[in-house]
């Protein structure tokens, strides 16, 4: 805003310290650094920006007065040399919403910086599971929450199980749902968002994005859990239903060319399986999602219990009798299949499970690593690390980091 000739400057915001040309380039990698934990203090922030103390003090300063981080200058540690500031982000600072579409119910939740949810709403799907009928509640759900709250609201974002091609955002085998191929799915949830008020404190025109629950899950593991550190990071799930991946290289999701990259629920585990809702038989989805485990086991899905939560009850109690042991050891080996032609393709350097996936793990850690091993190229001496996933509500995690990522890149946003 411009002041006329005869109108006094603002005051300034005694918060704030002359940022140097370089530190505003700097705003967006600091904050994600205090975002993921891996700048608790200004003297890491320092290490991990290569720059001076005083760049980094102002830096962290202009973070803390767009309300974004806090800056503690009680001393953090007992080491030798100047003690440093704290870091963390700021506790009533912004939010954005958080929403995922499960095969059998919906998700939604407000979320700070720092991967941090606010209690979770979860509802059953609609009895209309069109298009525009659940992105509406969805926005509706995710306005009610923001308009309750005290702090601002800065975006939106979606997370849906089946692909979502990239830049135009459309469904494409969204199964679940019976929505036709090619929903424009990106189109229809930003008119929804625009059409719900989400309060006083909301960001005018809130942005709004959608991505694939998979890719973001993996996203939120490899910021916020068990992918930390990991330059290529593999994610393999399963949730409610059907399987999904995510591939991470270098913190960036690697999504193909149009978004459709790692579908490793139809990779083919068995030509004589079961049959998968794509029309295959014996993919990933078909052979190892929680269906599939009831199914091994010769138990039929209590319809007023979510099928996910039986699967999981099944699978820790395995060792109870000989015939959930051997359905457990079926889908086990098929698992181990699937990962392992992933491992010889993408090569990464950590697996991370999640959903059914990572109870699998635990009931069988040996018996996975090793039909991995066998099938892989490397055999035992090029072993991936297999880990369990650590994020809870992920799926959610990863669409809080979608509807951040604008302003992680640019902070100052957030202020607009």
């Amino acid at each position: 805003m411009q002041h006329s000739p005869t109108s006094p400057p603002a005051a300034p915001d005694p918060r704030r310290r002359p940022v140097p040309d370089r530190g505003r380039t700097l705003l967006g990698p600091a904050l994600r650094l205090v975002h993921t934990g891996q700048a608790p203090t200004r003297s890491a922030l320092t290490g991990r920006l290569e720059v001076t103390r005083a760049t980094a003090g102002a830096v962290s300063a202009e973070l803390e007065a767009l309300g974004l981080i806090t800056i503690d200058s009680r001393p953090a540690g007992g080491g030798r040399g100047r003690p440093s500031h704290r870091l963390a982000v700021d506790p009533d600072g912004p939010l954005v919403v958080a929403a995922q579409l499960h095969a059998d119910g919906v998700s939604v939740s407000l979320a700070g910086l720092g991967g941090r949810l606010l209690d979770p709403v979860h509802l059953p799907l609609p009895a209309a599971t069109d298009p525009v009928r659940l992105l509406r509640a969805v926005a509706q759900t995710g306005a009610r929450l923001a308009a309750e709250s005290e702090r601002r609201c800065l975006g939106i974002a979606l997370a849906l199980p089946n692909p979502v091609t990239e830049p135009d955002g459309t469904a494409l085998a969204a199964l679940h749902f019976a929505w036709p191929s090619g929903t424009p799915v990106a189109d229809l949830f930003a008119a929804e968002v625009a059409r719900v008020d989400f309060g006083p404190r909301a960001r005018p025109g809130l942005p709004s994005a959608v991505a694939n629950d998979a890719n973001l899950a993996a996203l939120a593991e490899h910021r916020h859990g068990a992918g930390r550190e990991a330059r290529h990071l593999l994610l393999v799930t399963s949730g409610h239903r059907g399987v999904g991946g995510a591939l991470v290289i270098d913190g960036r999701l690697h999504t193909g060319s149009a978004g459709l990259a790692l579908e490793v629920g139809h990779l083919t585990v068995d030509p004589q399986g079961r049959r998968c809702a794509c029309g295959n038989r014996g993919c990933l989805n078909a052979e190892t999602d929680p269906e599939a485990l009831l199914a091994a086991a010769g138990r039929t899905p209590d319809p007023a219990r979510p099928v996910l939560a039986q699967a999981r009850e099944l699978a820790r109690s395995a060792a109870a009798g000989p015939a959930a042991r051997a359905a457990l050891e079926h889908v086990v080996d098929r698992l181990g299949l699937g990962l392992a032609g992933l491992v010889n393709i993408l090569n990464p350097d950590r697996i991370v499970l999640s959903g059914l996936h990572l109870d699998l793990l635990a009931a069988a850690p040996d018996r996975l690593a090793a039909v991995v091993a066998d099938r892989c190229l490397w055999g035992r001496s090029g072993r991936v690390p297999i880990v369990p996933a650590l994020v809870r509500h992920a799926g959610l995690v990863g669409a809080a980091e979608l509807a951040w990522e604008p302003y992680l890149d640019d902070p100052q946003a957030a202020a607009a």
